[in-house]
């Protein structure tokens, strides 16, 4: 089993966040990815750099002009700002409206929140996450069993054309995309503990990307506004989507009962390939958490994410600086590996 990362994705340093009114040290740090990157080392995985698919992929599940904005907004924003922090401060309200020619509107149009600020590192950042999955993808396309893509800053929050919870490209939405072009069927599997609402928004009408969220219920959490079990998918996506939400201060049992729910909805589907919006942020001492999930939960997730049987690309979403943050990504990407040598087969391969 192998592992993606680029180094180039650790040049987005976020400073601080303004949240809840007050302002704190920004939780995305690239010293997160640092973390795993050593684990991973030390753990004798092969770790290889992605190859560059150029920005058609990400267009392929965003707006091409939210793609093609964030290239040069960071420029933008010094020229028009100078050292003003590039946090959006101007907002159309559920998306109505069209797109700016200011920096000032232009920003708060594609970014919905204050916990994306631009930073001069930030679009290799963000592209170099993105290729980091597409890179996963396109090696379980050509028959690996099971990659894993350390992309950061996480995309999962990222919606079709707005960036959100410290998101900007859905970097699993666009390895899902990838992967439903050869595979047909794919499910993708959000178990971070804030709702995938990025990946909802992106699949909700599609038949083809069965999306199951497993999350912290929103009417009292972000994301708040997506992720709700009434939400099922519409169009001819009707019943391909599935949220399982969980009441703050869930514990490891109730969380592995939702966790088998879903492996049973996907196997119903008939999916053909998996991708994970792999969230380590529902560990009981992870920073953003309001549920507890310890190492063996992520173990007992891990192989039965194996014994699934289908070629798989697992994307690195949430995880913070707590504690535990290196030692839950080691259990559960060893207890991948261990499970992928006893032999699994693989049910998705044509």
């Amino acid at each position: 089993m192998r592992a993606i990362f680029d180094e180039r994705q650790l040049n987005h340093r976020p400073a601080r966040y303004f949240r809840r009114g007050a302002y704190i040290t920004h939780p995305e740090q690239a010293e997160r990815a640092i973390l795993i990157r050593d684990m991973l080392i030390a753990n004798g995985f092969a770790i290889d750099s992605p190859r560059d698919f150029g920005d058609a992929p990400i267009k392929a599940v965003h707006d091409p002009a939210y793609v093609d904005f964030f290239k040069t907004a960071h420029r933008r924003w010094v020229e028009a700002a100078g050292e003003a922090e590039p946090i959006p401060t101007y907002h159309p309200g559920r998306r109505a409206g069209r797109p700016s020619r200011s920096i000032y509107g232009e920003l708060g149009y594609y970014v919905t929140d204050t916990s994306v600020p631009l930073s001069e590192g930030m679009y290799e950042a963000i592209y170099w996450s993105a290729q980091t999955a597409l890179e996963a993808a396109e090696r379980v396309c050509a028959g690996e069993r099971m990659v894993y893509a350390l992309s950061r800053p996480p995309g999962h929050h990222a919606l079709k054309d707005g960036a959100n919870g410290f998101c900007v490209f859905n970097n699993a939405a666009i390895a899902a995309n990838r992967l439903s072009e050869r595979f047909g069927k794919v499910a993708l599997l959000d178990i971070d503990t804030h709702t995938g609402n990025g990946s909802l928004d992106i699949f909700y009408d599609r038949a083809d990307v069965f999306m199951c969220s497993i999350h912290v219920d929103p009417s009292d959490y972000p994301t708040f506004y997506l992720g709700y079990e009434d939400e099922c998918g519409e169009g001819a996506g009707e019943g391909a989507t599935l949220n399982l939400t969980l009441p703050s201060g869930a514990d490891e049992a109730l969380i592995l009962s939702r966790f088998d729910e879903a492996l049973s909805a996907i196997t119903r589907f008939g999916a053909r390939a998996l991708v994970v919006s792999l969230g380590f942020d529902m560990a009981a001492d992870d920073p953003l958490s309001e549920v507890k999930l310890t190492g063996r939960g992520f173990e007992t997730m891990a192989r039965a994410i194996v014994r699934l049987g289908l070629p798989t690309a697992l994307v690195q979403e949430g995880g913070y600086l707590g504690p535990s943050l290196a030692k839950n990504a080691e259990r559960f990407l060893t207890s991948c590996r261990d499970e992928l040598a006893q032999g699994q087969p693989d049910r998705g391969a044509a």
